[in-house]
């Protein structure tokens, strides 16, 4: 199945169930294992196993797999497995300690660093 579908089917499914602030991250150059994350808030622990699961059931419709979850007995924060995109259901404070989106930001280049770094300096 091509990864743009696979994104795009848990994306549906996960707006469909309400989830907040969905990120879609292309990690591919920064892991080899797994091309895609998504990161998606929930509002409780009862949302985050709806997403979970609305997730997991509109995958399985499309014909692919779901290699694995994990933390839907909390639901906190819940991993779902799809292979080359990796889904994090996590609740907001969860989502806010972690930040993975600025763990998992592509770098930015170093030019463009120093020159914030200097603009910041009181001359």
């Amino acid at each position: 199945m091509k990864l743009d579908k696979l994104a795009k089917t848990a994306v549906a499914a996960l707006e469909d169930i309400k989830g907040r602030d969905i990120v879609v991250l292309d990690v591919k150059r920064m892991t080899s294992l797994f091309d895609t994350m998504i990161v998606v808030g929930a509002d409780s622990n009862r949302q985050g196993r709806a997403l979970s699961s609305s997730l997991q059931e509109k995958v399985k419709a499309l014909g692919a797999r779901v290699y694995g979850v994990e933390g839907e007995q909390v639901g906190e924060w819940i991993l779902v497995d799809l292979g080359s995109v990796i889904v994090h259901v996590m609740q907001h404070a969860t989502r806010k300690h972690y930040n993975l989106e600025e763990l998992w930001a592509p770098p930015r280049p170093r030019a463009r660093r120093q020159r914030a770094r200097k603009a910041a300096k009181p001359s």
